[in-house]
């Protein structure tokens, strides 16, 4: 028996507190699986944005929130992040819904939303708020203090619009922010959980705000004066458009903007082992994250026994509803999504990739936006399908020389937000590691820690979020001189 989503006001916007009418229409949600609309929410106009950015504004200048202690707003995060723990089937359900996440998968990583609440309010008692020292010339006492950097809007895409949104709501919150979330229209019901919570723990009125919008609304709300800090996490098209709408005003923004990682594999790799993890990592959710390792740059010596190897791996993969539990891996998100990885396939070929795997629409799923895992080898580096972010189940395989080679290539990219070293030496690993124009470097891996910094590199975006960098980008820094 699965979960019901339980949304209370589907048909309103959460403003100042309240839950109030939009005036913009409605927006339907789809199913990734089914293909039905599963629920219909509101979609709020250019006007419903004004009035979300005006309360958050009056909430920050004129309300309690930022006068709070940290460990007064600590107390309310943990008071929402207990407010959650009832609604954790909810949010997990909902992803499984809206995208086709696996259900066996869902309750982990949707938990790791509701951890970001708990870890801002324990990180808040510790965090250098205050720093003293003294004038240069020892004549008097000097302070520098972090200040909240003000309203913020907190704009998530569809892969994981829970954990994303959680991830930024979390320490705006904790630094002192008031806060107007913008979900991805495809998956907004996460959003709505998380403004019942907000209200269930008493957070003061405006504090945090729900708009669902498409494209124009959601300009208004990026361009609006009342906004100090934009954080956004999607496509570079976008970031493009919200870095220049930020530059203009000289508003704050943190951009995390996708990537085409690449997996360096050395000679002393442990072969099964990495091909294992390739082949876990470009199936968790249907390819569909930023991160995903979906260039695997192979030395020579090892190429031909790591691509066999990937073969087997994949083609092991099951591909079959969210609720089966045989399942590893469900649907893509949306049929615009299927359309744009057979479109990478299909020029992959013209160019003369090799399709060693894959490349087509499920066989026997009718309903759903079902695609096998695909892997291309002889890819060369000035290909399409090696320098574009795909967002799907597609692993490319590219030949190097040696270790110099690999660098060269994993390196010869526009993005630079993730990546990984398959090699038996620690030191070496750290070598490469540091060659790598990425803001995360895993080891024989595909690994996160949430106390460090995320972000990318070049066109992977301007920021970091996660650790006390990420609550650091929600601050402003000021110097008191005595």
């Amino acid at each position: 028996m699965t979960t019901r989503i339980d949304i209370a006001h589907p048909d309103k916007l959460f403003i100042g507190g309240e839950w109030v009418s939009a005036t913009g229409g409605t927006i339907d949600v789809v199913s990734a699986h089914s293909e039905a609309v599963i629920a219909r929410i509101a979609e709020a106009s250019e006007d419903d944005v004004d009035r979300a950015a005006i309360a958050a504004r009056k909430a920050f200048d004129d309300g309690p929130w930022p006068r709070l202690s940290p460990q007064e707003r600590g107390e309310y995060l943990r008071r929402l992040s207990k407010a959650l723990e009832p609604r954790m089937p909810e949010v997990a359900r909902a992803w499984v819904d809206q995208i086709g996440a696996l259900a066996s998968a869902a309750p982990f990583v949707t938990g790791g939303g509701k951890f970001w609440f708990d870890y801002y309010a324990g990180l808040g008692d510790d965090f250098d708020w205050v720093r003293e020292t003294t004038r240069i010339d020892g004549s008097a006492k000097a302070m520098v203090v972090r200040e909240p950097a003000g309203v913020v809007a907190a704009i998530a895409p569809w892969n994981n619009p829970f954990g994303i949104l959680a991830g930024k709501v979390a320490p705006a919150l904790m630094a002192g922010c008031t806060v107007v979330m913008k979900p991805a229209p495809e998956t907004p019901l996460e959003a709505y959980i998380l403004a019942e919570a907000a209200e269930a723990a008493g957070l003061p009125p405006g504090v945090v705000n729900l708009v669902c919008a498409n494209r124009t609304a959601s300009d208004r709300l990026v361009r609006h004066r009342a906004i100090d800090k934009v954080s956004f996490t999607g496509s570079v098209a976008a970031g493009r458009t919200i870095g220049v709408a930020c530059a203009e005003r000289f508003a704050r923004c943190t951009l995390e903007l996708g990537g085409k990682s690449a997996a360096i594999v050395l000679e002393d790799a442990d072969i099964a082992l990495t091909a294992a993890t390739l082949a876990q990592v470009i199936t968790l959710s249907a390819g569909q994250v930023c991160a995903t390792l979906s260039r695997v740059v192979a030395v020579r010596s090892i190429h031909e026994r790591l691509v066999e190897a990937l073969q087997a791996e994949l083609a092991k993969v099951t591909v079959g509803h969210p609720d089966d539990p045989a399942a590893r891996m469900g649907p893509l998100a949306m049929r615009r999504q299927r359309d744009r990885v057979e479109q990478f396939v299909s020029d992959a070929q013209t160019e003369g990739a090799t399709l060693a795997l894959g490349g087509s629409r499920t066989r026997g799923m009718d309903a759903g936006w079902y695609f096998d895992p695909t892997l291309f080898v002889r890819v060369d580096p000035s290909m399409r399908i090696a320098r574009e972010e795909i967002f799907g189940p597609v692993l490319t395989v590219l030949e190097a020389d040696d270790e110099a080679a690999a660098i060269a290539i994993a390196n010869d990219s526009d993005f630079g937000l993730y990546g990984a070293v398959f090699c038996a030496d620690p030191d070496r690993g750290y070598r490469v590691a540091r060659a790598v124009r990425t803001g995360t470097v895993a080891h024989n891996g595909f690994l996160f820690d949430p106390s460090l910094p995320f972000g990318g590199f070049k066109m992977s975006g301007i920021g970091r979020e996660g650790g006390r960098e990420g609550m650091a980008a929600f601050t402003e820094l000021k110097s008191l001189i005595f």
